[in-house]
C-alpha cells in the first residue's frame, strides 16, 4: 500500500489536507469521492519535501489551482442555469458554445489527463490555462471553478446545455457513480468521432454539387443582366421579328433588370417565412416527412438517423443509464421528428412493461431488420452489442446512400446547367440567323 498526501475540498467548500493509504492514485480518487471530497492535488507522501526556508522567513504556501477572483465573470453575470453570456473583444455579445470538434478535443484531453492519474480539479485547471481566445476558455474556466468549489462534474456540465447535451451529462454522471469517469470520457470521444465522421460524409457529398450550382446560377444571372441587354439593344437597331425563344429570353432579362429588387425582397421574405414555419412542430414534421420520402435523400436521412439512434442508445446503456431515461435522451437527439415520435410512443409502451423492439416495430417507422436485430439482442441479454452492430450496419448503409446521392445529383446538376446555358445560346443564335437572313434577302 502506498501513502498519498492529498489536498481536497468538501461539498461545503472547506479545504482539507491529509494522508491516506491506497494501492494507486485511481483507488485513492474513488476513496476521496466516497468521503464526499473533491481532490485538488495528490502527491506521494514518500517524496522529499521542499527544503525549509531560512530562519525568520515564513514558509511559502503550497501552490493550488487559481481560485475565483473578485473580478466579475461575464459568463455568470445575472444569468442562471447555463444561459450565460460572453463579451468578446469586438464588443458584441454571444452565448459561449463549443463546436462539436472543440467538444471532442476537450473530452479527449480531459480523458487522457484523468487516465494518467491526475485529479479532476488539476486536470481542469491545466486545460483552463490553455488560452485559445475563444468562448471555450470561459466554459472550461467555469467548469474548473465549479468542480473546485465542490460541484460534481456532471452538475458543472449541466450549466452549459448549449455545449454539453443530455447524452454527455448523463454519461458523465454514470461515470462518476461507477468511479470510471476516464473510461466514460473515452467512450464519449469514440461516440463523437463517429458522429463527426457521419456528418463529414454528408457534407463532403454536397460540396461539389453546391459549387456547380452556385457557379451555374451565377453564370445565368450574369448573362441575364450583363450580356442579354446588349444583344437586345443590337436586335432592336437591326429591326425585324425575333424568334419566340429569343423574345422569351429578352423578356426575362428585362424583368430582372426592372423588377430584380422586388424579386430579391420577395425571396428574402419567402425564405424568412419558410424558416419560421419550419421552426413550428407542424413545420418540422412536414419537413422531416418530405425528407424521408425524397428519392436518394431519404436513404441518407434514414441511415443517419438509425445509426445515430443505435449508437447513442447503446452508449448510454453500456454506461448504466436506465432504459427509460436513455430513450428520452435519444428521442431528443435523433434529429427527425417522425422518428422521435416513434421513440416516444415506444418509451410509453416500455413503461408498461413491454420490450423495446416490439413497440418500435408497431409504428412502421423503424425497419424490420433493425427491430429484429434488437429483438435478438434482448433475447440473448446483449443489448449493447446488438445496438453497436446495428450502428455499424447503418454506417455502411449511410456510405452507400451518400455515394448513390452523389452519383445521381452530379449528372442532374450538369444537365440543368447545360439546359439553361444551352437555351440562352440557342436563343441568341436563332435571333442572329433570323436577322442576318433577313438582311441578305
Amino acid at each position: 500500500m502506498a501513502r498519498f498526501r492529498y489536498i481536497a475540498k468538501s461539498r461545503a467548500g472547506e479545504r482539507q489536507e491529509g494522508v491516506l493509504e491506497a494501492p494507486d492514485r485511481r483507488t485513492l480518487m474513488a476513496q476521496l469521492s466516497r468521503m464526499g471530497l473533491v481532490p485538488i492535488s495528490v502527491a506521494d507522501a514518500q517524496e522529499k519535501a521542499a527544503p525549509a526556508p531560512p530562519a525568520g522567513k515564513p514558509s511559502p504556501a503550497p501552490k493550488a489551482p487559481a481560485a475565483k477572483t473578485a473580478k466579475p465573470n461575464p459568463a455568470k453575470a445575472g444569468v442562471a442555469g447555463g444561459a450565460k453570456w460572453f463579451r468578446f473583444e469586438k464588443g458584441f455579445r454571444s452565448r459561449p458554445v463549443m463546436k462539436t470538434g472543440e467538444l471532442l478535443l476537450f473530452t479527449g484531453e480531459l480523458s487522457d489527463l484523468l487516465a494518467s492519474g491526475m485529479t479532476l480539479g488539476t486536470a481542469l485547471h491545466s486545460l483552463a490555462l490553455r488560452k485559445t481566445g475563444r468562448a471555450q476558455d470561459v466554459i472550461v474556466t467555469d467548469l474548473r471553478d465549479e468542480v473546485v468549489s465542490g460541484t460534481s462534474l456532471s452538475g458543472a456540465l449541466a450549466r452549459w446545455p448549449g455545449t454539453f447535451p443530455p447524452l454527455f451529462v448523463n454519461m458523465v454522471k454514470a461515470g462518476e457513480a461507477s468511479g470510471q469517469l476516464a473510461d466514460v470520457l473515452e467512450r464519449l470521444v469514440l461516440h463523437y468521432e463517429r458522429v463527426l465522421a457521419a456528418r463529414e460524409k454528408v457534407a463532403t457529398a454536397l460540396v461539389y454539387p453546391i459549387i456547380v450550382a452556385v457557379v451555374g446560377f451565377g453564370a445565368m444571372i450574369f448573362m441575364m443582366v450583363g450580356v442579354i441587354p446588349r444583344f437586345s439593344a443590337m436586335f432592336e437597331e437591326l429591326g425585324g421579328t425575333l424568334p419566340l425563344p429569343t423574345r422569351i429570353l429578352i423578356a426575362i432579362s428585362g424583368g430582372l433588370l426592372k423588377y430584380g429588387w422586388a424579386l430579391a425582397i420577395g425571396l428574402f421574405f419567402l425564405v424568412a417565412a419558410i424558416r419560421r414555419m419550419l421552426k413550428t412542430p407542424a413545420g418540422r414534421e412536414w419537413k422531416d416527412r418530405l425528407l424521408l420520402r425524397m428519392p436518394a435523400i431519404g436513404g441518407i436521412v434514414r441511415a443517419n438517423a438509425f445509426a445515430n439512434f443505435s449508437r447513442t442508445l447503446g452508449t448510454l446503456l453500456a454506461n448504466g443509464v436506465p432504459i427509460l431515461h436513455a430513450l428520452s435522451i435519444v428521442e431528443n437527439t435523433v434529429g427527425n421528428s417522425l422518428i422521435a415520435r416513434a421513440i416516444h410512443d415506444a418509451r410509453d409502451r416500455v413503461t408498461d412493461g413491454s420490450s423495446i423492439s416490439r413497440p418500435l416495430s408497431q409504428d412502421g417507422v423503424f425497419p424490420a431488420l433493425l427491430t429484429d436485430m434488437l429483438s435478438v439482442g434482448e433475447e440473448s441479454g446483449n443489448m449493447t452489442g446488438a445496438l453497436d452492430h446495428i450502428a455499424r450496419r447503418y454506417d455502411g448503409e449511410l456510405d452507400r446512400a451518400v455515394k448513390l446521392f452523389t452519383t445521381i445529383l452530379e449528372p442532374v446538376m450538369m444537365l440543368l446547367i447545360a439546359v439553361g446555358v444551352g437555351f440562352v445560346a440557342i436563343s441568341m443564335l436563332l435571333a442572329v440567323f433570323e436577322l442576318t437572313s433577313g438582311l441578305n434577302a
